[in-house]
C-alpha cells in the first residue's frame, strides 16, 4: 500500500508549476486564523503573487521549498496539503545556519504527521547542507509550538504581540531554535 503523501523538494523548474497549489495552502492557513504573515482578506490572486514573487530565491538557492502531495484522495487527490522551507542566510557569518519557514499544513489534513515529515525532512536536509543551527518562530499556545517543542526544539524567547494574526489582532510569539549534528565525513575520506 503506497504511503498517503509523498514530500518533494521543488526545482526551480518545477515552482512555477506548483505556485496555484501553494497559493490555496496559504488562503486555507489565513482563513482558518494562521500567523503565517497576512491579514484577512487574503484571496488566491493575493496568495500567487506572494509565492510568485518567492521563485527567484528559490532559483538562486537562498530558499528551498518542500511540498507534501496528497496520495490517497482524501484531501483531494495529489493536491498539495502541505508545505515547508528552509531561508538560507546570505550573510558570510551565518553560513551555518537557516531559519524554517511557513511550515503550512492544510486544515483537511492535519492530525497525520505531515507537519513533523515536513520538518524532518527540512532538518535533515539543512544537516546535509552542512546547516547545524535551525531557527523558526511561531504563535504562542499555537498546535505548532507544541510539535516543535515535542520534536527537540528549545524555545528561547517570547516577544509580546510581536505579529497580527489574520483578524489583525497582535498575538505573541515564541521564538526556537534547534542544533543540528554537524554531517559527518564519508569513512575514508
Amino acid at each position: 500500500m503506497p504511503a498517503p503523501h509523498r514530500i518533494d523538494r521543488l526545482t526551480a523548474a518545477d515552482y512555477p508549476d506548483t505556485v496555484k497549489g501553494l497559493a490555496g495552502l496559504l488562503v486555507d492557513a489565513v482563513d482558518d486564523n494562521a500567523s503565517v504573515g497576512f491579514l484577512a482578506p487574503f484571496d488566491q490572486d493575493a496568495a500567487v503573487a506572494w509565492w510568485q514573487s518567492r521563485a527567484p530565491a528559490v532559483a538562486d538557492g537562498t530558499l528551498a521549498v518542500w511540498v507534501c502531495r496528497d496520495t490517497d484522495g482524501t484531501t483531494g487527490g495529489n493536491g498539495i496539503v502541505g508545505t515547508v522551507g528552509l531561508a538560507f542566510t546570505g550573510n558570510p557569518n551565518g553560513r551555518h545556519r537557516a531559519e524554517v519557514v511557513k511550515l503550512i499544513v492544510h486544515r483537511e489534513a492535519r492530525g497525520r504527521g505531515i507537519a513533523r515529515a515536513l520538518l524532518a525532512t527540512a532538518e535533515a536536509a539543512a544537516t546535509a547542507a552542512g546547516i547545524t543551527l535551525l531557527l523558526l518562530d511561531t504563535r504562542t499556545g499555537s498546535t505548532a509550538e507544541r510539535v516543535y517543542a515535542a520534536d527537540g526544539w528549545t524555545r528561547y524567547g517570547v516577544v509580546p504581540d510581536y505579529a497580527g494574526d489574520p483578524d489583525g489582532s497582535l498575538a505573541h510569539c515564541s521564538f526556537f531554535y534547534k542544533q543540528l549534528a554537524a554531517p559527518t565525513a564519508p569513512a575514508g575520506g
